[in-house]
C-alpha cells in the first residue's frame, strides 16, 4: 500500500528559470538574473505564498558560486534565502541547470570530484538556514542537457555527435551519483528528485522505417538516465533505488514529436492521433521504477495556461487511480522567462513579466491563477500558506480518494 503522508508540504509546486549555461555566441547566461530574479525574490515568493505553494525549485548556480580550488561564493543564494525563510517556502536546490564553471573539462578527471565538493559545500552552506526536510536536484535533466549540449552544439562543451551526447550523459549521471552521496554525508534525510522530460517520439507518416528508432527513444532512451542512477545500467557508477529517490518527469506539449534524423524534432499539432495520453506516459514511467514521482514541470502558453493545466491535474489524477504514486505537480515557472535563443518573452508563468521603466514588473495570469485556485479547493489542498506550513504532514489520500471517486478518463488532448 502507498504511504499517504506526501513527501511535501504542498501538493502543487513551482518553480524558478534558473539556466546558467554558456549559450551558443551569447557566453555565460543567467536565467535569473534575466528575470529579475534575485532583486525581485521577496515579491516572488509572496506570490507563492499568496497562491498557496509551498516549495518551488529554485538554483544555486554552480557556474557562479564556485571560484575553483575549494572557493565557494555564496552571495547570490542569500536573497532567496531570505524571501525563503520570510514566506514559508522550502525549496528544492537545483545545482546543476545546464551550467558548469568556466575551464572545467565536463569528461576530464575532475569534473566529477568537483561537483560533489561543491554539492557539499552547497548542502552545507544551506541546510542550517533553513527549516527541512531538504530537497535537492543535483543535475537538472540530464537526457536534454545531453542533447542540447551534447549534439545539437547549442551550449557548452558544444558537441554534435551522438557519441558525445552519449558520453556527456554518463559523466553527467555520475556526477549526479556523486552529489548525492555528498550531500547525504550532511543530510542523511535529504530528499533527491531526478527530473528529466517525458516524451512521445513517433516516425513520420511517410518513414516508417524509422519507427524502431523512434520507439527506442521514448520508451528505452529517455529512461536511460534514470536508469544509471537507479542501479539498472551501468552498476560500476554507483546507483541505487535509493539514490534514485525521486522521480521527476516534466511534461510538455511539444514533447510530443515526430522523428528528425539530424536536430531537433517536430512538435505534433494538436488533434494529431498519433498522440499518447499523459497517463499512459506516467504509469510508463512509474512501473519502471516504483517510485515517488512528480510531475516536475508543466505549463501551457498564454491564454491555453488555464485548461492545460485543467488537462494535467485530469490525467495525473487518472494516473494516481491506477496506482502511480504522485506527490506533486509543479507549476514551471513562477514567474515568465525569456526563450532561449530568440530572447522572447514565453508566456507561460503563474505571473508574466512585463518590462517598466528599466525594471520588470511581475503581472499574475488571473485566468491561471484562478484555475489553480479551483483545483486546490476541489482536491481540499490549502489556498494561502499558514505560519507553520510543515505543522502538519500532508496527507495524500484526500486526492487518491477523488481519483477514485472521478474516474477521470485519459485523453489524448495535448492543445
Amino acid at each position: 500500500m502507498l504511504a499517504a503522508e506526501s513527501i511535501f508540504p504542498t501538493f502543487f509546486l513551482s518553480g524558478f528559470e534558473c539556466s546558467t549555461f554558456d549559450w551558443q555566441h551569447a557566453g555565460r547566461r543567467n536565467l535569473a538574473a534575466e528575470t529579475r530574479h534575485l532583486e525581485h525574490a521577496q515579491e516572488d515568493y509572496a506570490f507563492l505564498r499568496h497562491l498557496g505553494i509551498g516549495v518551488a525549485r529554485e538554483g544555486a548556480p554552480w557556474p557562479l558560486i564556485d571560484k575553483g580550488g575549494g572557493r565557494y561564493d555564496f552571495s547570490p543564494l542569500e536573497p532567496l534565502l531570505e524571501a525563503m525563510h520570510a514566506q514559508h517556502v522550502l525549496p528544492i536546490w537545483d545545482l546543476c541547470h545546464y551550467g558548469y564553471p568556466d575551464g572545467l573539462d565536463p569528461f576530464g578527471p575532475d569534473f566529477v570530484r568537483r561537483f560533489a565538493d561543491y554539492a557539499q559545500a552547497t548542502a552545507e552552506h544551506v541546510i542550517p538556514r533553513l527549516r527541512g526536510p531538504n530537497y535537492f536536484t543535483p543535475i537538472n535533466e540530464i537526457t536534454f542537457f545531453a542533447y542540447m549540449a551534447g549534439e545539437w552544439g547549442w551550449a557548452a562543451p558544444y558537441g554534435t555527435s551522438r557519441q558525445t551526447r552519449f558520453d556527456f550523459r554518463l559523466k553527467l549521471c555520475e556526477a549526479d551519483i556523486a552529489a548525492v552521496q555528498a550531500i547525504r554525508r550532511v543530510d542523511p534525510q535529504a530528499r533527491m528528485i531526478h527530473i528529466d522530460p517525458l516524451v512521445n517520439v513517433v516516425a513520420p507518416r511517410d518513414r516508417p522505417d524509422l519507427a524502431p528508432v523512434a520507439w527506442r527513444e521514448t520508451y528505452d532512451d529517455t529512461f536511460l538516465a534514470w536508469d544509471v542512477i537507479g542501479g539498472k545500467r551501468h552498476p560500476e557508477l554507483g546507483g541505487a533505488p535509493d539514490i534514485l529517490d525521486v522521480v521527476g518527469v516534466n511534461c510538455y506539449s511539444f514533447g510530443q514529436m515526430e522523428y528528425r534524423e539530424q536536430g531537433p524534432h517536430a512538435a505534433l499539432p494538436p488533434g494529431d492521433d498519433r498522440i499518447v495520453s499523459l497517463c499512459e506516459l506516467l504509469i510508463f514511467a512509474y512501473e519502471r521504477y516504483r517510485r515517488p514521482m512528480i510531475v516536475g514541470e508543466t505549463s501551457g502558453l498564454d491564454s491555453g495556461r488555464a485548461d492545460w493545466l485543467c488537462d494535467v491535474v485530469q490525467e495525473a489524477l487518472a494516473a494516481v487511480d491506477r496506482g502511480v504514486d504522485l506527490h506533486g505537480l509543479c507549476l514551471f515557472p513562477a514567474v515568465d522567462m525569456p526563450d532561449w535563443g530568440k530572447g522572447i518573452w514565453v508566456h507561460n508563468g503563474l505571473c508574466d513579466l512585463v518590462e517598466d521603466r528599466g525594471d520588470l514588473r511581475r503581472s499574475p495570469v488571473w485566468a491561471y491563477c484562478a484555475e489553480l485556485r479551483r483545483w486546490q479547493r476541489r482536491l481540499k489542498r490549502v489556498t494561502r500558506l499558514d505560519q507553520d506550513p510543515l505543522s502538519d504532514p500532508v496527507n495524500l489520500q484526500d486526492i487518491r480518494e477523488a481519483a477514485r471517486a472521478w474516474k477521470v478518463r485519459p485523453d489524448v488532448d495535448w492543445s
